[in-house]
Parts: structure tokens; C-alpha cells; sequence
């Protein structure tokens, strides 16, 4: 799992004690995968039933399960990071080719991440749900708005009514059409924008299942989800787009559409092969 990146998005909401062992392993990741739970107690000033409390609190057994994720992430980021030189972020006089270099290391990143985090279980709940619903609202703003276009297209190519709109006012009122047979898919990587929210709140109140593509920081979007799906992106930077969040989106929404295939099976086929063949004949 992408420990860094959880521990970083939940550290707000940490006990201090809590947090002085957090801030450990945000400075100095690598020192503390060779430490010992009672030398990194001591390095924290915290006694060591905090440590394990707060291991069994990020979901793990105990603190050598929390250093062993730890040690496996640390890894892939060094096998991604395979030049020692592409990190961080695009510079003004970066050449093409080094920008190219940096902005695929940082996507490829994005996907590995996504995907080591994701909950496979709520995967399979969600793929259920898109399935058997009459029909699928997508709401999003912005660059998520552009990444629910793209699942509406996806969708329907299989067989699945769904319902997508760039304008908020527009979801809000589709979302007031909504019942308990039908499903709402919100993508936010805050997952706190309002006119998305609002639009969720609606869905909800009239019994709609609520998917959330979010981060995963606490937000209104990600506690009112009855699926919820987390991508994880690093968009701490200053950023002219959000390229990365809709990166790991996209690996989101792409997973979702390959899983529906496999369960449609035939007829999902047959529906693509047949628009393909009638757009070849124009």
C-alpha cells in the first residue's frame, strides 16, 4: 500500500502522539524501516504501545508489518526512479525529452500506486453494482468531469445506460431522478467540492448507490460512499493540471470498464463488435 501517501493525507486528524511518529516517517522513511520498535520509540519520544496502535490503526498486525509495506513501497519508488536524477517537479528549462521522462515516471507512478492501494473486494462490489443498476449517473468537475465523460462512452459501448453532464446544475437535477435501482459514480480526488457533493448528498437521500473515485483523505464524498475507490496521486506540487490524479482516475475508471467486460462477457462483445462494424461502414 502507498503508506506515505496515507499517513501524509490522514496526519491532520492523528493524536499527537500519533503524529510524532507519523512526522518520523515522513522525514526519514528509509531510517525507520531498520529500526526496532523500541529504538524508533525512543526517536519518537513516544512509548512503544503507540507505535503499534498506530500501525493497527493504518491496517496493519503490528510495527513489522507496518516496516515491511514500508521497505516494499520504498523500493518500487527507487525501481521507478531508476536514473537517480528524474524526480520532482517539471522545470521551466527542462529539455522535451527530460519532461517527457519526468511526466512518465510520475503517471507510471500514479498507476502502481493506485492500484497497490486499491480495495479489490470493493473492485468487484462496485463492478456489481454498474452491472445490475437501471441505469449510472457520473458527476464530476473539472478534469474528473473529463474522466467521467470518458467512463459514460465506455459504459454504453457495453450495454449500460449511463448518464453524464459536464454542467453541476445539470447533475444536481439528474441526480433528483435518481432511485434505489440506479447508481451514482462521483469522481473528486478532495472529494470536497461542493456542487459535487450536493449532487451525492441528492443521490443518496433518494437510495441510489453511491461510488466515490476519491483520494484518500477524509471528505464529505468519501464518508457518504457506499463503494468507495481510492487513487492516489502526488499533487502536493504546484501543478497547471491535475495530471496525475486523473491518471490514477483513468486507471480506475479503465478497470472498472475491463471488469464489466469480463462480466458481460458475450454480449458486451458482441455490442462493441457491432458499433465497430457500423462505424466502419461509414
Amino acid at each position: 500500500m502507498a503508506i506515505i501517501a496515507k499517513i501524509s493525507n490522514q496526519f491532520d486528524r492523528l493524536s499527537n502522539n500519533e503524529q510524532k511518529i507519523a512526522q518520523v516517517i515522513l522525514d526519514a522513511p528509509e531510517s525507520v524501516v531498520g529500526l526496532s520498535s523500541s529504538a524508533f520509540a525512543e526517536q519518537a519520544g513516544v512509548s512503544q504501545s503507540s507505535i503499534i496502535k498506530l500501525a493497527q490503526k493504518l491496517g496493519f498486525k503490528g510495527f513489522p508489518a507496518l516496516k515491511q509495506a514500508l521497505n516494499e513501497e520504498l523500493t518500487r519508488k527507487k525501481v521507478l526512479d531508476v536514473s537517480g536524477t528524474l524526480h520532482g517537479d517539471i522545470q521551466q528549462n527542462d529539455t522535451a525529452k527530460v519532461m517527457a521522462q519526468k511526466l512518465s515516471q510520475s503517471k507510471l507512478s500514479a498507476i502502481v500506486e493506485t492500484t497497490n492501494a486499491l480495495d479489490y473486494e470493493n473492485l468487484d462490489q462496485a463492478v456489481t453494482v454498474l452491472n445490475d443498476a437501471n441505469k449510472v449517473h457520473l458527476v464530476g468537475l473539472g478534469g474528473s468531469a473529463i474522466v467521467m465523460k470518458d467512463l459514460s462512452y465506455k459504459l454504453m459501448k457495453i450495454g449500460i445506460t449511463a448518464l453524464c453532464e459536464m454542467d453541476s446544475h445539470v447533475q444536481i437535477t439528474i441526480a433528483q431522478t435518481l432511485n434505489a435501482n440506479d447508481a451514482m459514480v462521483v469522481c473528486s480526488f478532495t472529494g470536497n467540492r461542493k456542487e459535487v457533493v450536493i449532487a451525492a448528498e441528492i443521490a443518496k437521500q433518494r437510495g441510489a448507490t453511491l461510488i466515490a473515485i476519491t483520494g484518500l483523505n477524509d471528505s464529505p464524498i468519501r464518508r457518504m460512499a457506499d463503494i468507495q475507490l481510492d487513487t492516489i496521486a502526488d499533487e502536493t506540487q504546484a501543478r497547471t493540471s491535475a495530471i496525475y490524479s486523473r491518471t490514477a482516475q483513468n486507471c480506475i475508471t479503465d478497470l472498472l470498464f475491463m471488469a464489466l467486460i469480463q462480466t458481460r462477457n458475450e454480449e458486451a462483445i458482441e455490442l462493441i463488435d457491432s458499433a465497430s462494424m457500423t462505424i466502419d461502414m461509414l
